[in-house]
């Protein structure tokens, strides 16, 4: 008889907060300023005085607004995942909900991917402000992927599972591969479904 898979761990949103038109109008500014620095000039040209000049704000203003460098690259973050977060939770199948798990699960990881090289430097950014505690953003993909492994084979234990898999999708080994490698995007989805495809067999 088959295992019933548990039920799916319910994925907080990432906020948003309400503000001021020109609170909110500098945060946009700040944040496009920020992530034009990373375009041009990598992890090394974000430094807050920098933000500010490209803004055209004090630095003060981006102090009291992000409160340090770890506080602004998690805000650029938070941004390009809240989409995709809405995308896997709300958005049409097989990324949404409504198409089989082992197709989620695909649809999930060849997303995620195209979405890491496309925002490279602004993850990388995060990645050097490792702290103890997982990043909110990506603590919801992990949640989001032990749900589905959970879903897919409940023999698995989905959370370590699903931690390994976002290992493998961390920024430093896209780099690596996509930038150093010269491995394009198609490429890199395409092992990342080789990867995955494996979590709906039979345990021995």
């Amino acid at each position: 008889m088959a295992s019933t898979p548990p039920e799916p761990t319910p994925l907080p949103m990432l906020g948003e907060r309400r503000e001021r038109a020109d609170a909110a109008a500098n945060r946009r500014r700040i944040l496009a300023a920020a992530r034009k620095l990373l375009a041009e000039q990598g992890v090394e040209g974000l430094t807050m005085q920098a933000v500010a000049s490209a803004a055209g704000v004090g630095k003060g203003t981006v102090f009291h607004r992000f409160g340090d460098r770890d506080g602004l690259t998690g805000a650029l973050i938070d941004e390009y995942m809240r989409e995709f977060q809405d995308s896997f939770l709300r958005g049409p199948p097989p990324l949404g909900p409504g198409a089989p798990p082992e197709e989620r699960l695909e649809a999930f990881v060849a997303e995620l991917v195209h979405l890491q090289v496309d925002h490279l430097e602004a993850a990388l950014a995060a990645e050097g402000t490792v702290s103890e505690e997982l990043a909110p953003a990506y603590a919801i993909l992990l949640m989001h992927l032990a749900n589905l492994i959970a879903e897919i084979n409940p023999r698995l234990d989905a959370p370590i599972i699903a931690a390994y898999l976002l290992s493998a999708f961390a920024p430093p080994v896209l780099h690596r591969m996509h930038t150093h490698g010269e491995i394009d995007v198609p490429r890199l989805q395409q092992a990342a479904l080789q990867l995955v495809r494996g979590i709906g067999e039979e345990s021995a």
